[in-house]
């Protein structure tokens, strides 16, 4: 079975786009560098791989533009028209005739440049000619860029068309416009077909699926259709009448009896008249919706006959399946598509018609000969006299009759449209909301209800239980307050005896150092600010009071007191030995005052700066590792685990690195032949024109070695 997917054609480019393409590619896929030492017949090669390579590259992208697009003599007919009545084919085949000139064309171009290459003498000869091939076949795409717009306009809206199987079962509904058409599609399927109170509101085709005996059908919207000569028809009027002349369907004809669509009974028969050669040999079934509207019923005698002789053409259509003239059930039927009224009968009637016609279409093919030799039926023959009738339940017969008494009762029942025309009409008869009320007599449904009486609000008393509810809720609130009362008791001593008393103070005590303790943690040293010694007049933070605390919990006092007395002391610190004292400045030689002042100031500052210094490794007290080796081993792993890390980290602008030591743009490109080494890079000539440090010097030659580059670093001044 042939499926069409029009959702997969390749996008059209416009014409500089695809000059773009091809030339981009061209410059990607084939050699870029040639110089004057080569041999001619080698420059001649080097250009023709040049044209011919573009010719292949225009030549397969045209190829894919036309054979992708459908071909309307190759199509199913159905499709054919359609494309038609949308596009106008004549400028269809147009477009795409352009297309095919355009590719004959680019490649008669390629074979002339390259037999003319052939002959050329020197590298400007052969570079003109590829110049001139190129840009010819340039042109020839400039001149085709009206059809490859048209085409891509064309893909684009036959990807937005439905996904319609010309050979597989389907249901076509219509009709007029606003007769509720998209109402029952969207009742029988999923589709979501946009339903509005006005005239062509559909305005292509639409498509639902549904399933009937474990068969799936599709159901085709049509838009509505008008009454008048073929040539006046447009374009959404033309897509209904091309699905109705060329898909074997099963034809559902809406009729609005109700008028509300703003069309006469009359005017709908009409249209099926002139449009009745459409549905020759198609199960066709008369639909009047709107029934909640006006009955079938309650239209006048010469509408009856109008659709009396609608009936009888759709008759025809059934005597001509081979069925009888008396089944004409199946052919006219009522429905509402506001109340789901005769939706679902609709529906099994036109599925079931539309499968009697295909299993005989197959029954009279040719391929039936050859199934029935595969199978055997076995007729039953009776083995006695005996009269065995179908039993049937005496429950099941009873709810067969209450059944067809309540259908009966539903027909007769009378619809608010009858009891407002038998009331006076339209403003001066109003519907009773409370007369469907569910109470236990209905003499209570027409009762006025009072909201307020006595000063209360009704519907506050209405509950019979309320008294016994609003005790419960009382009983629930006190046990609640109970246990409220029991979570915050305090014990009072008065009634304990002087052991529980003693108990209970101890117990306090306690209770109040825990307390303070965990207060005390909070507020370590680092939190609360350090207090001058200026300012404690009082002497509260004296040496001897914390070594009374000390001893009195306990604790030897001596070595915090040192420790602090050693602290508070100046931190005058002798020169090392390693630094052999004054004797080294007694050897110099120095002249003045001024000399000595500067190299003491330059000493202090530099004792200064290594006493506030502490190795790596050593321990703190308090960082919970046991020694130097320990610390070390830590200081490893830590480093080890945010190196990752910080190799994935971004990097700024400001960051001191290069991000890549060797860019691609940089490093990689086309070589020369019988090379094998990379671009070669100039000479890093690094100038220093003031006095720098040690480690500036360093910072050049670190930054030379990464880019991999030779490097002279000249410092021009000299000291």
């Amino acid at each position: 079975m042939v499926q069409y997917n029009f959702k997969k054609i390749t996008v059209v480019p416009t014409g500089k786009d695809f000059i773009d393409i091809i030339l981009s590619r061209t410059q990607r896929r084939t050699p870029t560098q040639v110089h004057k030492g080569y041999a001619i017949s080698r420059l001649r090669q080097f250009y023709m791989r040049k044209v011919k390579f573009t010719q292949q590259n225009f030549h397969d992208k045209l190829s894919t533009i036309i054979e992708e697009f459908p071909r309307l003599d190759d199509i199913h007919p159905f499709y054919g028209d359609l494309l038609h009545v949308l596009y106008n084919k004549d400028h269809y085949k147009l477009a795409l005739g352009q297309i095919n000139t355009a590719r004959n064309l680019i490649g008669k171009i390629a074979k002339d440049y390259v037999k003319l290459l052939k002959y050329g003498d020197s590298l400007y000869r052969c570079k003109s000619l590829k110049v001139a091939a190129l840009g010819r076949m340039c042109t020839v795409i400039k001149r085709v860029s009206p059809s490859l717009a048209y085409l891509e306009q064309i893909r684009q809206h036959m990807a937005r068309l439905p996904s319609i199987d010309p050979n597989t079962r389907t249901i076509l509904i219509c009709g007029y416009p606003n007769v509720g058409k998209s109402s029952f599609i969207n009742k029988i399927t999923r589709a979501d077909v946009d339903v509005q109170p006005y005239a062509f509101t559909t305005k292509s085709l639409f498509v639902g699926h549904t399933d009937y005996k474990y068969l799936r059908y599709q159901v085709i919207d049509t838009p509505g259709i008008l009454d008048r000569p073929f040539e006046d028809r447009n374009i959404i009027e033309m897509c209904s009448i091309t699905a109705l002349a060329h898909l074997r369907a099963a034809v559902l004809f809406f009729l609005d009896i109700s008028g509300s669509c703003g069309y006469s009974i009359a005017q709908q028969a009409a249209l099926f008249h002139s449009i009745k050669s459409l549905f020759m040999n198609k199960p066709l079934i008369i639909v009047c919706n709107k029934t909640d509207l006006q009955p079938l019923e309650g239209i006048s005698e010469d509408d009856k006959k109008l659709v009396m002789e609608m009936k009888a053409e759709a008759m025809k259509t059934v005597i001509g399946q081979g069925g009888e003239a008396t089944d004409d059930d199946s052919v006219l039927l009522t429905m509402s598509t506001l109340t789901e009224d005769g939706v679902i009968a609709v529906k099994n009637a036109a599925c079931e018609r539309l499968l009697n016609q295909r299993v005989e279409l197959k029954m009279k093919s040719k391929k039936l000969n050859d199934c029935l030799n595969r199978f055997h039926v076995a007729m039953p023959k009776p083995r006695d006299q005996k009269d065995r009738p179908p039993c049937i339940p005496q429950a099941v017969l009873e709810a067969k009759a209450k059944k067809a008494e309540e259908t009966a009762e539903k027909e007769k029942r009378k619809l608010e449209r009858d009891l407002e025309n038998e009331n006076g009409g339209a403003g001066v008869y109003s519907a009773s909301l409370k007369k469907h009320y569910i109470l236990a007599d209905d003499e209570w449904k027409e009762d006025v209800m009072p909201e307020i009486l006595d000063g209360h609000n009704v519907y506050d008393f209405i509950d019979p239980d309320i008294l016994m509810r609003l005790e419960e809720l009382e009983r629930e609130e006190g046990a609640l307050q109970g246990l409220e009362a029991d979570d915050d008791f305090e014990m009072d001593g008065a009634e304990l005896t002087p052991e529980e008393q003693a108990a209970l103070a101890e117990i306090r005590k306690k209770k109040s150092l825990l307390i303070q303790q965990h207060r005390i943690k909070k507020s370590t040293a680092e939190s609360r600010p350090t207090v001058p010694r200026k300012f404690d007049k009082d002497k509260q933070f004296t040496a001897e009071r914390m070594g009374r605390q000390l001893s009195s919990l306990g604790l030897d006092p001596s070595m915090a007191i040192d420790r602090a007395r050693s602290r508070s002391r100046g931190r005058k610190r002798e020169r090392s030995p390693d630094r052999g004292g004054n004797d080294g400045l007694d050897s110099m030689e120095v002249d003045g005052d001024q000399q000595n002042k500067k190299l003491r100031v330059r000493s202090r500052s530099a004792s200064r700066s290594r006493s506030k210094s502490r190795p790596p490794g050593e321990v703190v007290p308090g960082e919970g590792l046991k020694d130097t080796a320990q610390k070390k081993k830590a200081i490893k792993m830590a480093k080890r685990s945010s190196k990752k890390r910080n190799k994935d980290a971004r990097r700024g602008e400001a960051d001191r690195v290069i991000p890549t030591l060797k860019p691609k743009h940089l490093f990689s490109g086309k070589r020369s032949t019988g090379k094998t080494d990379r671009q070669k890079f100039p000479l890093l000539w690094i100038h220093i024109q003031q006095p720098v440090a040690s480690h500036v010097w360093g910072s050049c030659i670190r930054y030379a070695v990464q880019l991999q580059q030779p490097a002279i670093v000249e410092n021009l001044f000299v000291c």
